[in-house]
């Protein structure tokens, strides 16, 4: 399996510290020639190879971390997408009015034609994302959603290649409203620091006077996790009663 990064700016480097800390090579590219953030690259890690666009696009998964603005322009460096597996890390706020109430990631699909697209890896800032995710024991979490069953497991693999603890929240217009703004609210699982940690599951926030919430790993567990806004917020204990709504820095 190959992998690539579209977009080196503040969201981009920090997957790519992601896979530079576990000595996983992936490509990065943008619109601009290698040659211009090749010292930047370098300076992540070895495994970080700056690519042409052209040339990174040949990646099995590839994460757009480009401005929402810009997906188009990336679109277009392939006919067709077809086999590929597309991670949309971008965000869109105040959200415009072309999208005619799609999820972004559903707007950004139809750009990607033939290719299986996962909302994931947006929902925190680009300092929390860089850092390392194991912490006291416990694995941040990241969440994924899809309109493609087949297409989260094998993200939700490279999530934990990389010491993240993916949660699933089914279809892009359901559990992955949490993870999309609307109008002029963002969802509300963005900007919440949250790690899987200890053998039951538990989900916590990574505060001082945090609290559990339990997410047991049987049948039960699918359902929490799972493939509707109500079993997310079932996961998640909705945040807003349980966790007091801070962003993390």
């Amino acid at each position: 399996m190959s992998y690539a990064i579209i977009g080196f700016g503040k969201i981009g480097q920090a997957l790519a510290k992601a896979f530079a800390r576990k000595g996983l090579e992936v490509s990065v590219a943008t619109t601009r020639d290698p040659e211009s953030f090749a010292s930047d690259a370098a300076a992540i890690g070895p495994t970080i190879i700056p690519k042409t666009l052209a040339d990174a696009v040949k990646a099995d998964i590839i994460f757009l971390a480009v401005r929402f603005e810009s997906h188009p322009d990336v679109a277009k460096a392939l006919p067709s997408w077809e086999g590929k597996t597309i991670i949309d890390a971008t965000n869109v706020f105040p959200v415009p009015e072309e999208l005619d109430g799609l999820p972004s990631s559903a707007f950004v699909a139809k750009a990607f034609t033939g290719a299986k697209l996962v909302k994931g890896f947006n929902h925190l800032i680009a300092a929390t994302l860089a850092a390392d995710p194991i912490v006291e024991g416990g694995h941040r979490v990241v969440f994924l959603s899809s309109d493609d069953e087949d297409a989260i497991a094998p993200v939700a693999a490279l999530a934990r290649q990389l010491g993240f603890a993916p949660v699933k929240l089914g279809k892009l217009n359901e559990g992955g409203a949490l993870v999309h703004a609307r109008g002029r609210t963002w969802g509300q699982l963005i900007f919440q620091d949250l790690f899987k940690k200890g053998s039951n599951g538990f989900i916590v926030r990574r505060q001082s006077g945090r609290r559990s919430m339990p997410a047991t790993s049987s049948a039960t567990s699918q359902a929490r996790e799972g493939t509707c806004l109500k079993a997310a917020y079932i996961c998640l204990g909705s945040f807003g009663r349980h966790v007091p709504a801070t962003h993390t820095s």
